[in-house]
This record gives structure tokens, sequence and C-alpha cells, in this order.
């Protein structure tokens, strides 16, 4: 590889070095078999072999009970915004959502055609810069299911452990955090994540689905979007993204050898640290989440001097720091820490920033 840049996009992310150099080497021959990583076949032993080994090392990584099952399934994460509420919630049930942000706020959207949504706490009214706390949520212990989205990809805000929700399961999108932490898997019902950002290239999803929760589906449901068929069928009802599979299966494997979710997790502390001390030491940076719910995954913020954006994110390229513009929706800067994001690369964004205010302030 040449001179590498750092990617510090949302999503589909930077990626480990090492698992970029195992593609590239297999891109033309796969396993010596004279054929693209990109036509391996789902029927094939190969994909057999790398299907089973995937699942075994993501229920390693993240201590996956054997009440829960694991599904490598198409389209990213929006899908479940449906189909969480097709298959754990009855026609006329209601379900509590956690109102974060952007990505919360679609979810509640996409099921509200399909179920009685009851925001059980908003952190609307402070401009979502919290995570609201656990003591004032309105929870309806008759709901289907409470649904939160762990960390908001575009408000950078993120939840500092797995919420107690009693008797209700616990249903979470964790798009932009999985693998980045332990988690207690046994406490969610369901989760879902887009690969695009920790695991691997956009147009999967991982899902992490409790066994007993299989017999909730609603009736008439397409058999596509029933968990429990794509259960049944081991994650190939229909052609599973084989290619992505594979890459996801190198991702889990380069996590394990670097030490597991408790070493990504400790990583990950300290580069967001490094980005949020230089926006605390700055009279030209703002954050404007709270502290205590600050994300290590997804550092919003914004120059006091707007006429300086641009010139800031110019800046920013000439150095290789790549892919630093906010989100549409509000603007501003962005910096997207995922498990890929070495240290080295949130120390430079850090200099870059202290030294753009010297020179801009």
């Amino acid at each position: 590889m040449g001179e590498r840049a750092y990617n510090f996009g949302a999503g589909p992310a930077m990626m480990p070095d090492a698992v970029i150099e195992r593609v590239a080497r297999e891109w033309q021959d796969f396993r010596g078999e004279g054929y693209s990583a990109m036509e391996l076949g789902h029927r094939s032993e190969h994909f057999a072999d790398i299907l089973a080994r995937a699942k075994a090392d993501l229920r390693a990584l993240l201590d996956v009970p054997e009440s829960h099952h694991i599904l490598f399934l198409h389209g990213g994460a929006t899908p479940h915004f449906a189909m969480v509420p097709l298959n754990l919630a009855q026609p006329g049930e209601s379900a509590d959502y956690i109102h974060t942000g952007y990505w919360s706020d679609k979810a509640m959207a996409e099921a509200s055609a399909l179920v009685n949504v009851r925001i059980a706490a908003s952190a609307a009214d402070s401009e979502f810069d919290r995570v609201p706390d656990r003591a004032g949520w309105q929870l309806d212990p008759a709901a289907a299911y409470v649904h939160i989205c762990s960390n908001e990809t575009i408000g950078g805000v993120e939840y500092d452990g797995d919420p107690d929700t009693g008797n209700v399961p616990l249903v979470a999108d964790m798009s932009s955090n999985i693998l980045s932490r332990p988690i207690d898997v046994a406490r969610y019902g369901l989760i879902y994540a887009g690969a695009q950002k920790n695991i691997g290239p956009a147009g999967l999803a991982i899902v992490i689905v409790r066994d007993d929760l299989l017999e909730r589906v609603r009736a008439g449901v397409p058999s596509v979007m029933k968990y429990a068929r794509h259960v049944e069928w081991d994650s190939m009802y229909n052609t599973p993204a084989a290619f992505a599979i594979w890459v996801a299966g190198l991702v889990f494997e380069h996590v394990r050898k670097a030490g597991g979710v408790t070493e990504m997790a400790r990583i990950s502390v300290e580069k967001a640290q490094k980005i949020y001390a230089a926006i605390d030491a700055s009279s030209l940076y703002i954050n404007r989440i709270q502290p205590a719910s600050r994300s290590r995954m997804n550092v919003p913020f914004f120059l006091r001097e707007p006429r300086l954006e641009q010139r800031f994110l110019d800046g920013a390229r000439r150095r290789g720091l790549l892919n630093l513009k906010g989100h549409r929706a509000t603007g501003g800067m962005r910096a997207s820490l995922y498990n890929a994001m070495p240290l080295a690369g949130a120390q430079a964004l850090a200099d870059y920033m202290t030294e753009f205010e010297r020179k801009n302030g």
C-alpha cells in the first residue's frame, strides 16, 4: 500500500490495514483457487467455513450466549427499523423508544406505521445533547420491547453501558459502536448493526436475536423479513453477501488478535480524549454534547467562525486527514474514530486542530 490517509468518514469507514492487505492479496486469486474473492460461491466449502468461523469469532468477541442467534443479513440497519416491530410486536401493541437524535428518530418514524410508538424518554428539549438519564425513563411494563440507538452517529451521543429494562426485551441499533466495547448481550433481546463502520463493507447487517423472541412474528410477514426464517436457513435464505461476510470475518479475526473488544474499548477512549481535549482547550471549536454522553466513535464539532470551515477542511486534506465534513443535516465537522482508526490518526487530527487555531483563531 502507498501512503495511508486517515479516513474519518462516518461510514463506509476506515478498515484495518491488515484486512485491506489480505483482501488485496486474494482479490484476484482467492485461497489459490484461481478465481477472485468477489466470485466466492455461497454454496462452496470455502464459504461454509467462512460463515462458521465468522459466527464463532463474533460469538467469542461479544460473549454471545447460546440463547442468542447470530445472523448476517442484507441491507444495513435501516430495514430493521421495520423488521423489529414486524417480528417482535403484534398489531395494536405498543413499544417504547428512547429518543436521542437523528437515527432513533428515523427508527421511530418507520416503526410508527407498524406499532404504537411511545417515547419513553427524550433528549429533544436539550437539543439532544445527552442520553436521557435512566432514572427518568417512563417505561411501560406491557410494551413489546424498548428500543435504543446506542450511539448516535450524527449527534455524537453514546450510552455508557447496557440499560436495564426488566422483563421487556431491549432492542439496540449498535451500528456505530458494536465491537468497540464489551457488552452484556444477555441483557438484549435483539441487537442489529450495519457493518460499514466497525465491521466491513456497506450492505451487510449483523443481527443477534434471542431465541424465544422468534415466536413473536406477526401473521402475514414476508418470509424474507422473518428473523426466524433466516435462523432456520443459517443466514442463507437468499443468496448471502458472501464477499462482505468474508471481509467481516477477517475483521473479527483481526480484532481478536488485537486484544478483543476490551482492548478496542481502551484505545477508543484514548483516541476520543485526544480530540475532546483539543476542543475543550480551544476558543475556536465547539462540541455541544454533555461530557458524560460524549461519543467515543463520532465527535461532531463546529468552528465559531463558519467562514473558516472550508479552509479547515482543505488544510486537513493536504495532511491526509480526510472526510471530516459534518453530516448534511447538521453541518460543521465530524471525526469518526472507529476501531480501524489508529491512535496516530487521532493524534494527527488533534495536532492539526491546535495548529489551525494558532494560525487562524
